[in-house]
């Protein structure tokens, strides 16, 4: 047994070593980045200071950024799980022929770039978009609606890129279930409700966690959305790490609030699987 004790790690070789070169020491860089100073002349001059983290408690500015950050996440997760849970036990119930093909409709939209689908709402929700177009050809209003340029837009470009996340992600956990248990609770004296909270619902926790936490993470470390559908105050914490790297390619500091932020995501992670991950939310059922 011992001798093939290495065959485990010579097939995990190549993904661990894609792992370390592509993600781990790329996020070091990162780390190792926001110690550095910027220099008046515009130069990233090596060094172990912590400027850049004191520059971002020093003004309430980046701190109110990043709880809006959060708060927006926190949104976007609880209405993907609202819009997401539905679909996915629809899947999950269905004998229908039609099923494959709603299932390819649900992972259509990765077909097609992210920012086409994001610049696509400025045509539905746009002042001379397809929404306005037609409110104004059958009378309803007089004058287009502002639907673009608000946090409602931003949460509709973060839910059309996030909620099939949060549907696949629900619907595995759910297809995992077998279906001889809900019949045998109905045959027992539940009712179809009673069936669906005391028995589906306990099992498909782990997917439902597991969406949530995906989409929460992906939502805070998404720019396009707020950027193109956001006006002047919807900006996120990830749209001021574009603008200091890439705008005025102040490395340091981006770096130092792209750390924060990575450390912050840690510690949520870390704490919603410490405190309130799936055995506390058995326990809260039973």
């Amino acid at each position: 047994m011992k001798s093939d004790s290495w065959k485990p790690w010579a097939l995990l070789g190549p993904s661990l070593t894609a792992v370390f070169f592509l993600l781990v020491i790329p996020v070091c860089f990162v780390v190792v980045y926001s110690f550095w100073l910027r220099a008046p002349s515009g130069n990233d001059i090596p060094a172990f200071q912590f400027g850049n983290y004191a520059k971002f408690f020093a003004d309430f500015f980046y701190p109110s950024l990043l709880i809006r950050t959060i708060r927006v996440a926190l949104e976007t997760v609880l209405l993907c799980l609202v819009m997401g849970y539905i679909p996915a036990y629809f899947f999950y119930r269905t004998e229908s022929s039609l099923k494959p093909f709603l299932m390819i409709l649900i992972m259509l939209p990765f077909w097609i770039s992210f920012i086409i689908r994001t610049l696509s709402w400025i045509n539905i929700l746009g002042d001379s978009g397809l929404i306005n177009h037609v409110f104004l050809k059958i009378g309803l209003i007089d004058r287009p609606l502002a639907m673009l340029y608000n946090e409602a837009a931003v949460l509709m470009g973060l839910l059309q890129y996030l909620l099939p996340f949060m549907i696949l992600n629900i619907y595995v956990s759910l297809d995992g279930i077998d279906k001889s248990l809900t019949e045998a609770a109905k045959s027992l004296g539940c009712t179809e409700w009673q069936a669906f909270k005391e028995v589906t619902l306990p099992l498909s926790l782990p997917g439902v966690s597991a969406g949530c936490l995906l989409v929460f993470v992906l939502t805070c470390g998404t720019y396009l959305p707020p950027m193109i559908l956001g006006g002047p105050g919807n900006d996120m914490i990830a749209n001021l790490i574009f603008k200091r790297i890439v705008g005025t390619l102040d490395w340091p500091f981006g770096s130092a609030l792209s750390t924060i932020l990575l450390g912050l995501l840690g510690v949520i992670v870390y704490t919603y699987n410490r405190y309130l991950g799936i055995s506390q939310i058995f326990k809260t059922l039973q």
